[in-house]
């Protein structure tokens, strides 16, 4: 029987140190070419925008940069204006890129904050702080307290 071999396309795994490295140096130059205004686009020189995260495809050659302009407004002009230069933003990554081939750059909106709002406001709710507040009885071993206090209803 012939091992085969194990495929990136088969896992949707973690990213390797190549994927994270790469990542990290197209997420600081395109964080650069946006600060410093090197992108000759009028809609981008006028608009802040953050650069949070970018992450690479198995095989290197899609780059997802996870943007956000400052304050939040905007995001659907500002993401128009980045897709627009997209040719020139991967001419300018890959003058600073080690690897024979530059990666297709595709942006999407950054919505890590709205996410953590969420969640903040998950924790905010009366009923989530009763859960949290409420103290580890007999069932500690990992039962679901909710589900013992539940059945003290039916009595």
């Amino acid at each position: 029987m012939q091992a085969m071999a194990k495929t990136s396309s088969s896992g949707g795994g973690a990213p390797n140190q190549r994927q994270l490295r790469l990542g990290e140096l197209i997420r600081r130059r395109l964080s650069e070419l946006l600060q410093r205004g090197e992108i000759h686009d009028p809609d981008l020189s006028r608009m802040m925008i953050t650069v949070g995260e970018v992450r690479c495809s198995s095989d290197l050659s899609v780059a997802t940069a996870f943007v956000l302009p400052l304050g939040g407004d905007n995001k659907e002009e500002a993401l128009l204006a980045l897709r627009k230069s997209r040719h020139e933003i991967r001419r300018e990554v890959a003058k600073v890129l080690n690897i024979k081939y530059a990666p297709e750059i595709r942006f999407e909106i950054d919505d890590t904050f709205d996410r953590m709002d969420a969640t903040r406001a998950l924790f905010e709710r009366d009923d989530v702080k009763a859960d949290l507040a409420a103290p580890d009885g007999p069932d500690a071993d990992g039962a679901d307290a909710t589900a013992a206090r539940a059945g003290d209803d039916d009595a």
